[in-house]
This record gives C-alpha cells, structure tokens and sequence, in this order.
C-alpha cells in the first residue's frame, strides 16, 4: 500500500469537491497495478456494469491501459484518500485513449460507490479535459449507457459544449474541449465558490477547538493561545491537549487527540515544527477537516522546510480536509466569539473580515484598529499559505452574513488570475481593500524589450486591482482610514468634493491632497453661495475650498453642511476643524455627525485637536482625501460595465504553435526572425505593414519597385534594437538612397511601404512570472520609454478593459486627436489589443513581444515594426487547481 508520505507532490493536482472535502489526483504509475485491480473489484455490481458496459473479468488487462499514462496518446488521473486507518487507497480513475483521429479522444470515469454524490467525476473531467486540450486533443468522446444518469449528468454539468447520438441503448457524448471557453470557466468558477465556501465552514463556524500543543506554563505558545479562546467566551467546546494530559485555565487535558471524547471541527496545532506532522496525522485520522498549523519550520526556512511543508499538505489532503499555514498566527471570528490568535484581547464585533500574510502586521493592525473603533467579523492569519490563500477567504466572505468590507495584506499573490476572477466578482457587492508590499521592479534581468522595459511588478499590481476592483492603499494608515470611512460613510456619486474648513491654509493642504488622488473642487452654484452668506460673516470664503474662519463654531457647521450637500455639483463634503477658541473638538464633531445624518452623500470630519480627533474623525486632510478619493474610485468602478472577452475571427492557433515549436526545436530562448515574426502576427490576424524580405542590394531595390516608392530599408536580424544599431533607413525615394541603406545595413534586409501620417504608439505583451500575460499600450516610436506612461492589462480582456487601455493616459490623448489632429481610429487599436492579449493567453512561450511603432490613423492602424522573444515556460508546477 501507499502511504502518504509517498504521494509525488510535484505531479499532484489538487481538487475541492462539493461537500467542502479535497482530493488529490496524479498519475498512476506501475506500482498501482494491484490497488487499482483492488479498486475495480471493491466496485458494486452495478457501476462496474455501467463503467465496463456489462460483465467483465478484472484483471491486470483491465488497468494496463491507465498504467501507461504518456498524455499525447494516454491520459489517466488516480484519486485517494486515507482509509480509516490512515492507509491511502484509490477511490476515483479517469482515462483518456486518442482515437485514431488525432483531434479525438475517448474517455471514461470511475468512482468509489461510497463517494458518489461529491462531485468528484466532474473534477476528474475537469482536470482530464485541461490535460488533453494541451496535448492537443479537441474532442472528448464517451459512450455512456443510457441508465448511466449520474455520468449523463457530469457531462452536462461541466459546460463543454456536447452533442448527443444514441444507439441500442448506447448514447455517444461529444464534448468540445475549446469551444465556450468562458461558459466552462464559468461553471468551473461557481463549483470552487460553492465548494471552497464549504470546506472554509469550520475554521469560521466550529463548534468544538482543539489546540494540540496547549501547555499549563504561562508564556507558552500553545498555553497562551489556548487561554486566549477561553478568555473570548468562545461559544463552543475547547480541548487542551498535552502530553500529561495536563489542565490548562481550569479545562481538563488529554495526552492525545484520540483521548478527546468528540469529534474535533477546528484543530489548532502549537508544537515544535519537527512534530508537526505527527500531531496534524492525528488529528486527521480523528476526522478533523480543518487545521491551522501556528509551528514555524517550514517553507520560510529553506529547502528543507519546504519538503515538510509539502508532506504536510500531501497528508491534509490524503484525509480530504483544509489548512490554514503553517508559520501564522492564528483565526479570529466574532460570530463564535473565537479568538484562536495571540492578539491581546477579542476581537472587536463589526462588519469588517480581515485577511493577512504577516502575522505580526496582522496583529499591529488589529490593535489599530480596535482603538480606531472598527469592528471586525473575522481575522485570519494565512502565513505561508500552503493551502487556504486570500482567494479562499474571498470565496467565504462573498456570502458569510457577518461581513460587509474585506481588508486584505498581501505579500504575493499564488493564482493572481484566479485572484482577479473571484476579487472582480466579489467586490460588486463588497468593497475589497487591499495593501500590497513589495513594490520593486520584477526579478533583476535586464529588459530586452520595450514593452519589458515599461512593466513592473507594480503596475501589474494596479492593472490586477484596477480590472478587479480592489482598492490599493500605500499604507497601513490609508488602510485603516479607507476602511472607517467605509464602515460609517455612503459612496460618492463622483469625484466632485467640497471643503469646508475654519481655517484657510488648511484647506488649500486639503484641497492639494485631493487635486493629488482624483478628487475635483469645483465652484458652488450661485444659490448655494447665496445661503452660505446668510450664515457666514462677511469675510468668509465661500469659493471652494470654503473658508468659515475661525469664529465659527458648532452651530456654524451644521448650518452650513445641509447648504453644502443639497448644491447639485457636489458629490462629498469635507470637513476641517482646528479648534479655536470659541468652539470645542466635540462640539463640532458632533455638530457635523448631526448635519451628516441621513444623508446620501459622504461627509468626512477631520479634527485637527491636540487632545486627538474624536472618534470618527480623521486627524489630518490628507488622510481624509486619500480615504475618500478611495471611495470615488470604487464609486467609479462599479459605474464601469463588467464587459465581456469578445470571440476573434481570423485565429489560426495551430498555425502560431508550429511557429513557436519550430523557433524552439533549436534553441530554449530565442529572438523570433522576421518571417517568423510575421507568420506569427498574421496567425492572430494582426495588421502589419506590407513588406519583403531582400537578400542583397540588388533585391531590396526590386522589392522597393514592387511595392512602390518612398520605402524603409531595415535589417533583417533577429531581436535587432533598430534605430540604436543604425539598422533602419525610413523615406527612402530613388535608387541612391537604398544602395546607401543597404551599404549601411551590410546584411539581410527587410523592406517596407512607408507609412506617413498618424499617431506612433506602442503596443506589446509580456509573460510575468507571477501574473502570466499582460498587454502594454502607450505612446510609441523611440521616445517610448522616455515618455512612459504604458499602460498594462492582464489578458485575456474583457471588451472595457481594451477600450480603457487604448483610450486613458497618454496614448488615449494622442488617440483622441492630440492639438487639433484627426483622432485614430479607437475600433481598429482596440481589436489589435485584443488579438495581441489572445496571443499572450494562448501561447507562454511567447514572453516579450514588440510592436513599436503602431502607427494609427482615421482609417485604422497598421505595425510597422515587431520583435518577439520566446523561451520554453517555466515548469513550475503548482497542485492546488482552485
């Protein structure tokens, strides 16, 4: 038998099935020979006749197929999970045979009667379907007996597109792998909410904890935790448990997990690294199907670490269950009045779940913000995040009653794309806040390209958040404010705010700060102004920023911000007070919450006190503006339509596979040549320049005659910087200037028509090692990367995202007609967009691609030149597939 040190994790996949539990899948090997014949046998009577079609003998004939897995002709995945006494058995297969039609392929499932129900055979066609479609293998093909509803069912349920013919009882089922990419994505997507949602339920709704690790002495890790859940009045059951079976805070202990007389929901785990596995082994086996891990000894340390870290996941999901670490510093849940962390007392009861990489930071935070008065549903430290991430919590939080606001402290990002998908459904229905560090440019290789040269790790981070609607805050502070101002404040309906203040240097700092994030200040209307000057003295300011001076007083404000919130041009109001000696700091903060109540528009108090801002108010302008400038833009972004990724014509994919697997028979990385640049750009249906490939002078000449004069003369070298090497000759119009080119060049050349006219922009991708393919689009030629200004966009795009892409920032100032020029043509700029960012998806060995200059004019756009790099993608392999 295997067992489950032995499971190979760099080859496993990971499943979440529908009932909160996990599988693990991999491929069979030789040594599974007789635990499949023993699984095929354990099988009732009725599902081997439904998955052999009637009686068969079982033997070594019956899985020999499954053992010879290679992919391009044979596909198998094996499940198993840990039998109750802790061996690992199989209990799901699933198989794929390539018919003699290359494109087809017949597949066939299997599971443990015991687990039908689960979901498991629509994972494995999930998984299985993934696989073939890199092989190459467009169509899945099954013939199903017609009283086989539960396999009817799986085909249904996974999104394919399928066709049905049935025969004598025997019904043939096509799938089509690449059709409706978005559809499968779609049910893919709603079975991880569903089933992540589940597997999440203990850590945030247990009826009973264990900490294993939990000692009498005072200052321990696992005794203190411990005493922290009873200190919180945790609303469910709590278990020391201890080698002496020693009490701990008057709760009597047990010396192991299978001593505690119920069934465990949430285990808390406190011993040293070393024995971590032991203790995690058996609380599993008890049937624990959540563990939190706070020992440290693991990936953060090394190699070593990590392989302990790896057989530590391998054994939570030999037994099917979640875990939230190692290396964290615990969960927190209002709900069940849980406070399983270190953090000096419960956490304060609110509408806000916070998520967070660093422990410590997390803890800091949850100080902060008890003494700023922000509630919290939930807190979870995710330390190395083995398993459970901030993609999970996302999953758990979009439905959990408890939580209205989601604040996250990111560190990396595992699954960024999947990040995207979850974060850009969640936050239309709740704001997501979110600070990420480490914002240096990626890695330390030197930039070949210049769409390469414009990206960093940072913009990526914003074209994520932006495309998913989370909002980014530079500082723990900007975190805290944006969270209390959402906590207690509407959204704007815009960005158009007013300042009110007592004193005027304060409200140009104000207005400064606001000018600095998107904010606007613009003039009241004249009625407004006129009922601000029945109240106001008469040396009052009532331009924006709106200056009350410093004679006014609580009553003053709360006459004044009615006035101010009713005028038509104003979206939020804020509002600056520095105590003078007429009115008091709680006066007027309490005057302004009086004029604020009921209202639909935001008004934010700042309180510039020595004694401190009440509470509720911010302390300095700043922060205030930074806060609500926040607001807007999730105002802003839920303005903006959802979109759609539009279906291309003109894909020839198989066309740009046999372009890049030839450019790399010979070499790992490699700059594409022209031709093959060209053949690869026409694949996706990109406009190019006409052009012609000229071995000698003589034949560039030729070529300039055919095409028609003026020409550009440029070399023909592969990944060639042109305009820095001299390698490019443009308006050439007689026969002198491209002999002189052509001289010049000394080589292979490329000649073109030359464009005239228009906009040079650029336009390119790029594969991040983290966030996979982003698109660039800026201002273009070889000023590119002195103007800057690229913007980025994680492919694929949705129809919003290539049409802001093109049309915000610079470039869409050059799109749009720059100095009373004719605008360029934003329908053709954004088709490219689109072609290129398909490109990217389809194919990651393309990992820098170049078109500089597009030149883009009324009538469309056209490429005048290209480089791309290709290399072989990395073969990081990572198990978890949700």
């Amino acid at each position: 038998m295997t067992s489950t040190a032995d499971l190979p994790v760099p080859a496993a996949e990971d499943v979440v099935l529908r009932d909160g539990s996990t599988l693990r899948l991999r491929m069979p090997t030789a040594g599974d020979e007789t635990m499949l014949i023993d699984f095929f046998r354990a099988l009732s009577p009725d599902s081997r006749y439904l998955r052999f079609h009637g009686a068969t003998m079982i033997d070594q004939r019956t899985v020999a197929g499954a053992l010879e897995t290679d992919w391009p002709t044979r596909g198998s995945l094996l499940g198993e999970l840990a039998d109750e006494a802790g061996v690992v058995r199989p209990v799901a297969l699933a198989t794929y045979v390539r018919l003699h039609d290359p494109l087809r392929a017949e597949v066939a499932f299997a599971v443990a009667d015991d687990l039908h129900g689960r979901g498991i055979g629509t994972r494995l066609l999930e998984r299985l379907a993934a696989h073939a479609s890199s092989a190459g293998i467009d169509e899945f093909v099954a013939e199903v007996l017609s009283q086989n509803g539960a396999m009817l069912r799986v085909f249904d349920d996974a999104g394919f597109e399928t066709a049905r013919t049935s025969q004598s009882g025997v019904i043939e089922v096509v799938l089509r792998l690449r059709s409706a990419a978005s559809r499968v994505a779609e049910h893919r997507d709603q079975r991880d909410h569903i089933a992540v949602s589940a597997s999440l339920e203990p850590f945030f709704n247990p009826g009973s904890v264990a900490v294993v690790g939990a000692s009498p002495r005072r200052g321990t890790i696992g005794g203190e935790l411990f005493r922290n859940i009873l200190a919180a009045d945790f609303t469910g059951a709590a278990y020391p448990v201890n080698r002496g079976a020693e009490p701990v805070g008057g709760v009597a202990g047990y010396a192991t997990f299978a001593d505690v007389p119920v069934t465990v929901d949430l285990a808390m785990i406190c011993v040293p690294g070393g024995a971590v596995l032991e203790s995690a082994r058996a609380a599993l086996e008890s049937g624990v199907k959540a563990l939190c891990v706070i020992s440290a000894g693991f990936a953060e340390t090394g190699a070593e670490g990590m392989a302990r870290q790896n057989d530590l996941l391998a054994l939570v999901r030999a037994h099917g269950a979640r875990l939230v670490g190692p290396n964290c510093l615990g969960i927190a849940s209002t709900a069940q009045r849980l406070n399983a962390t270190f953090a000096r007392r419960a956490l304060p009861a609110g509408r806000s779940a916070f998520s967070s990489q660093s422990g410590a930071l997390g803890l800091a935070l949850l100080e902060e913000a008890d003494a700023r008065g922000l509630g919290l549903s939930s807190f979870v430290s995710i330390g190395n995040k083995a398993d459970v991430s901030s993609n999970d919590l996302l999953e758990y939080w979009e439905e959990d009653d408890e939580t209205d606001l989601i604040l996250l402290y990111l560190e990396s990002f595992g699954n960024p794309r999947k990040f995207a998908r979850v974060a850009g459904r969640v936050a239309r229905s709740k704001p997501i806040l979110a600070m990420r560090s480490g914002t240096s440019r990626a890695g330390a290789r030197a930039a070949s390209s210049h769409t390469a040269a414009l990206a960093s790790s940072d913009a990526a981070v914003d074209a994520l958040f932006w495309q998913a609607g989370v909002l980014r805050a530079g500082t723990l502070e900007e975190l805290l404010d944006a969270a209390v101002l959402f906590s207690t404040q509407p959204l704007p309906r815009g960005n158009r705010v007013a300042v009110l203040t007592n004193a005027g240097g304060l409200g140009i700092l104000c207005a400064d700060a606001c000018e600095g994030v998107g904010l606007v200040l613009l003039e009241l209307t004249e009625e407004t102004r006129a009922a601000l000057r029945l109240i106001s003295p008469e040396e009052a300011s009532l331009d924006n920023p709106i200056d009350l001076l410093g004679s006014a007083t609580a009553a003053t404000y709360e006459a004044a911000l009615p006035t101010i919130l009713a005028d038509p041009g104003i979206d939020a109001v804020i509002a600056l007070f520095v105590p003078p000696v007429v009115a008091t700091a709680d006066d007027v903060s309490a005057a302004i919450a009086r004029a604020a109540r009921g209202a639909e528009k935001p008004v934010v108090p700042v309180v510039m006190s020595a004694d401190g801002a009440p509470a509720g108010s911010f302390s300095y302008p700043e922060s205030a503006a930074h806060a609500l400038g926040l607001a807007a833009r999730r105002a802003a972004w839920l303005r903006r339509p959802s979109g759609a990724v539009p279906e291309l014509d003109r894909i020839d994919r198989r066309a740009a596979g046999t372009v890049l697997s030839t450019a790399l028979a010979a070499a790992d990385d490699v700059w594409l040549t022209p031709g093959e640049t060209r053949a690869l750009l026409v694949a996706y249906g990109l406009p190019l320049v006409e052009e012609r490939y000229a071995a000698t002078p003589d034949a560039a000449l030729a070529a300039a005659h055919e095409l028609g004069f003026p020409v550009v003369v440029k070399t023909a070298a592969a990944g060639a910087h042109k305009t820095e090497s001299g390698g490019v000759h443009v308006d050439l119009r007689d026969v002198e200037s491209i002999t002189s080119a052509a001289a010049q060049i000394g080589g292979p050349m490329i000649v073109q028509q030359y464009v005239k006219g228009g906009v040079e922009l650029l336009a390119g991708a790029i594969q991040d090692p983290v966030f996979g393919p982003l698109v660039a689009f800026g201002p273009g030629g070889v000023l590119a990367e002195l103007i800057g200004s690229t913007r980025l966009a994680l492919a694929p795009l949705a129809d919003v995202d290539a049409d802001e892409l093109v049309s915000s920032g610079k470039a869409g100032l050059l799109v749009a007609g720059w100095r009373g020029a004719e605008p360029a043509d934003r329908a053709a700029l954004t088709d490219l967009v689109h072609r290129l960012a398909r490109l990217a998806a389809d194919h990651p060995e393309v990992a820098e691609l170049d078109l500089n200059p597009v030149i883009a004019g009324p009538g469309g756009c056209v490429a005048v030149d290209a480089r791309v790099r290709v290399c072989r993608p990395s073969a990081a392999h990572q198990p978890k597939t949700w």
